[in-house]
């Protein structure tokens, strides 16, 4: 990596960096009408995570517990995963994006301006997805397959690098399993008898405590 003032221009190693390209022009280069019809569909959207706040919405209200859990670990995961993308590590790394000239289609016209890594867009999706997974594992499979157009669409438009989006795993991987690892709580059927437990714990050393005053005179 290269220093420029407070940013890091990204260098990636020779041998990694002739097959990102390679990839990358490939993918461009598909052209099929499937793709056309399909793609553009896709990143409209997953802009500005549109996709996933619909995901949520619709499970929240139609999943019941289960699914207002799903949801409401998708979100954050989700949120954490874009603080890291974009808000870090974009901040911190300049990586330009594809040169215009491999993509040879119009979408390369809607490119943003930041730095192509990571791909926040990726992070967010497999960010939603790897979180509402462990909760809801027929939900977790349907938002696998946007999750996994999503990459081909970042890469198809020539708005990021194969490994830009692979970084983009990653960091929603990384994000949905701090999400999932809070703190263990006991099930709501063993709280009568903990509290019992600890109430005859309580009661045990009021009464030796008192046992104790007694026999010491009250000193």
């Amino acid at each position: 990596m290269v220093e420029r003032g407070d940013e890091t221009e990204m260098r990636v190693p020779a041998g990694l960096q002739g097959h990102d390209h390679q990839l990358t022009r490939r993918v461009a280069a598909w052209d099929s009408p499937a793709a056309r019809r399909l793609l553009p569909a896709v990143e409209e959207a997953a802009e500005h995570t549109k996709l996933w706040w619909a995901a949520a919405l619709v499970m929240a209200a139609k999943g019941g517990w289960r699914g207002r859990r799903a949801a409401a670990a998708g979100v954050l995961a989700m949120a954490v995963a874009v603080l890291l993308s974009n808000g870090v590590a974009k901040q911190l790394v300049e990586r330009r994006r594809p040169p215009a000239e491999w993509i040879p289609h119009g979408d390369v016209a809607d490119r943003p301006e930041s730095s192509s890594f990571p791909s926040g867009h990726r992070a967010a999706a497999v960010a939603f997805t790897a979180a509402v997974a462990p909760s809801w594992p027929w939900a977790g499979a349907a938002c696998a397959v946007p999750t996994v157009l999503v990459a081909l669409q970042r890469v198809h438009s020539g708005a990021h690098y194969p490994s830009d989006v692979a970084a983009g795993v990653v960091i929603g991987g990384a994000a949905a399993a701090l999400v999932r690892l809070p703190p263990r709580l006991p099930a709501p059927g063993r709280l009568p008898a903990l509290t019992r437990r600890a109430r005859g714990v309580t009661g045990g050393r009021r009464g030796m405590r008192a046992w104790g005053t007694l026999v010491s005179g009250g000193r």
